[in-house]
């Protein structure tokens, strides 16, 4: 199934000739309904399979975003464990800058201790439901050597993945001027602190999900005991008041991660998923706490009553909207293209039907050297994508796209035309154009 995620960019070099832009044909699909006016800095939604954008308010400001960092560090550790860099069960003794962090009670944390060791997996747990930046800092440690070396880490991954406007400088959120100024990154003020546009966060939200949805077993806990059985035994309780137990519970929740600070307000990246849809939520600077899960739950509200997953076309459906494309050398001089996977898109409920666009970009590999598709061809051979643009839709796609890519593949298979067929096409176009010279040259005597 297409989902914005694996949307390919087609580099290099095309003749005007090989992209074709088709007539426009009518689906139900529309993103006209009025968003929500949400009473924080900023707020921003996305359906998560397809990454259409349906709430974007003030989603490029760079604003404080607090503990909602933690989860691009979780990626980084979750990732180091999918390569075999770190494991659930590998002990890590704490530093004493991560022993200092961990003993604050201002911050949101579990105590360690430097006399006994931790595992991975409880740290991480302890990083994910208690917000524990003492955990969070020395899975950091772990991984890169540093906290500064895993902010550098962190700074790669989000130029990786597009991420633009941010400044970051440590692995928790926590602002400069609550931490020890020689664990300050190099360079940073002391007044400075972790900021990331709500689109970004967004973007942020959604690689986590979709590479390691495994997460959600964990955000989805409302409270777990850190080091049970022991002295040192902690009832941990998640700072997501949206999940089952807690005071704004809402049915479908699942995570994601909160955020506070003076300088960011209240925040949270939240998830739910409905009728088969999931959406990433994100509330940036809510002035009250509690604010953040209550205008959440209005754009939950927004989002699932207004809008549904629809599939367009299926797989081996017709892209009835683009012409045949040229083959080369073939017994067929073209062929039709049908779409090689469920083109899935969002639709707004008991909308009319809007027009739909698509344009033809072939696939390099299909091409030969002169930039042609060129027989033999079998059917179902994937030879490129269409660029699928919904009229009058303004929000686009959480990269910043306006089109959704879907893998197309011919409809039939073309052989290989004969020596002789194919010589017949060189001298009929050498007829064909030989003939056009003349008609041109006589006509200039009548001009």
């Amino acid at each position: 199934m297409m989902t914005i995620k694996n949307r390919k960019m087609i580099m290099g070099t095309i003749s005007a000739a090989s992209v074709l832009v088709n007539s426009l044909f009518a689906a139900p699909v529309a993103l006209a309904a009025e968003q929500p006016s949400v009473d924080a800095k900023a707020a921003f939604v996305i359906e998560d399979e397809t990454d259409k954008v349906l709430v974007n308010q003030n989603g490029e400001e760079a604003l404080g975003i607090a503990s909602m960092t933690k989860m691009l560090s979780i990626y980084l550790i979750l990732e180091a464990i999918e390569a075999g860099k770190l494991t659930w069960d590998k002990q890590i003794t704490v530093s004493d800058y991560v022993y200092e962090v961990s003993q604050n009670y201002n911050f949101s944390n579990v105590p360690l201790r430097q006399d006994i060791t931790y595992s991975v997996e409880e740290l991480y747990q302890s990083a994910l439901i208690y917000s524990a930046n003492g955990s969070t800092i020395a899975l950091a440690e772990a991984l890169a050597g540093s906290e500064a070396k895993f902010v550098d880490l962190m700074k790669a991954q989000l130029d990786e993945w597009g991420v633009e406007n941010y400044e970051l400088y440590n692995a928790t959120g926590l602002s400069n001027s609550d931490m020890p100024e020689e664990h300050l990154y190099p360079g940073a003020s002391a007044d400075g602190y972790n900021k990331m546009t709500a689109r970004g966060v967004a973007m942020v939200a959604d690689h986590l999900i979709d590479d390691y949805p495994e997460v959600l077993e964990t955000t989805a806990v409302p409270e777990m005991t850190f080091q049970a059985g022991t002295s040192d035994e902690i009832m941990m309780h998640s700072y997501n008041l949206m999940l089952p137990g807690m005071f704004y519970y809402r049915e479908g929740v699942d995570g994601l991660k909160t955020g506070t600070t003076l300088e960011s307000g209240a925040s949270f990246t939240g998830t739910a998923i409905q009728d088969d849809m999931r959406i990433i939520t994100v509330v940036i600077g809510a002035d009250e706490s509690t604010k953040r899960f209550t205008e959440t739950d209005r754009l939950m509200d927004y989002a699932f009553s207004t809008f549904e997953k629809t599939t367009v076309a299926a797989k081996g459906d017709a892209v009835s909207t683009q012409e045949p494309i040229a083959v080369a050398k073939g017994k067929q001089t073209e062929v039709g293209l049908v779409y090689n996977e469920d083109l899935v898109t969002v639709t707004e409920k008991g909308a009319e039907e809007l027009a739909l666009t698509t344009v033809f970009t072939p696939a390099e590999e299909s091409l030969n050297e002169d930039g042609e598709i060129e027989a033999p061809i079998e059917k179902g051979t994937e030879v490129g994508s269409v660029a699928v643009t919904v009229e009058g839709d303004e929000l686009g796609y959480l990269d910043g796209a306006t089109s959704e890519d879907v893998k197309v593949a011919v409809a039939s298979s073309v052989e290989k035309a004969n020596i002789f067929v194919r010589g017949g096409r060189v001298v009929g176009d050498l007829f064909g154009k030989a003939w056009q010279t003349v008609s041109d040259f006589v006509g200039g005597f009548f001009d």
